[in-house]
């Protein structure tokens, strides 16, 4: 198959997320790890650009994280092939408690483990809220779920932690050991979200996609958004899957966050 086009972009799970919750008018810092190499500096410049601090970045020497993303122009649904350093490894001694206690909110992802899950640990003793971005399944899986205060689950995770196919069947299980509000991303169909004992389902918008690269990172950046204003749990999914729809109509993951006035105006438009 034939390349139509390609280009160099700056993106990941957290920098997309900090770059879209930053293009909303929230401060945001980054702790993690990233390689010395040019895609290292790339990527450090452009969230210095974007104005997210990164005085807890940890650099280390070696290669950054890459990904290789083959887009299919007529849905905008994408593989993703890449590779991340063990070097990468963000450890738990590295992580600052007076910068998670400092924090209105803290998001974390699935990758660097035992660090996420001490960072939601703190997040939680201090009284803050701690969101994640969880997309795979491991041995820490449930202790991340644990550890969090909202997780925020990929559809394909909750099934193969509760054995549970039906999405509103799986957090209600996942409800018997977690009191928060629990939510999964359910790609073009929409979201869910248990919220108590009510469960509220918000479907996506209709857009044509030209590339869905970044749109989960995108619907969790609004998710803290919308939750740091004090919405409603209904308000926060129809404002994130908002937000997200409109992050499809764009190429690339950082390069396609909206600013606060469009995702509002996408919001908006979806109650019309």
């Amino acid at each position: 198959m034939r390349i139509s086009s390609h280009s160099l972009q700056c993106g990941g799970q957290m920098a997309t997320a900090l770059s879209a919750c930053a293009a909303m008018g929230l401060r945001t810092a980054y702790l993690g790890a990233m390689g010395d190499d040019h895609n290292g500096g790339r990527i450090r410049e452009e969230l210095l650009h974007r104005g997210i601090d990164l005085s807890h970045c940890v650099v280390r020497k070696g290669a950054n994280q890459f990904a290789v993303i083959a887009v299919e122009e007529k849905t905008g649904e994408r593989i993703v092939l890449w590779d991340r350093p063990d070097c990468l490894l963000l450890t738990p001694s590295e992580v600052s408690a007076s910068a998670v206690a400092s924090a209105r909110l803290v998001h974390v992802d699935d990758v660097d483990q035992e660090a996420a899950i001490l960072a939601a640990t703190l997040a939680r003793e201090a009284g803050v809220p701690a969101t994640s971005d969880i997309d795979r399944v491991t041995d820490r899986t449930d202790a991340l779920v644990d550890a969090v205060s909202i997780p925020i689950f990929a559809e394909h995770v909750p099934p193969a932690i509760t054995g549970e196919d039906d999405p509103e069947r799986a957090l209600r299980k996942l409800r018997k050991r977690h009191p928060g509000l629990l939510c999964i991303t359910l790609g073009p169909r929409g979201s869910v979200m248990l919220d108590g004992d009510q469960m509220i389902y918000e479907p996506a918008i209709p857009v044509h996609a030209v590339d869905t690269t970044g749109a989960g990172d995108v619907f969790r950046a609004a998710f803290i958004h919308a939750l740091l204003r004090g919405e409603s749990a209904r308000d926060i999914l129809r404002f994130a899957n908002a937000t997200a729809a409109v992050s499809c109509m764009r190429s690339g993951a950082i390069a396609s966050v909206p600013t606060l006035d469009e995702a509002n105006a996408a919001t908006a438009q979806a109650l019309r």
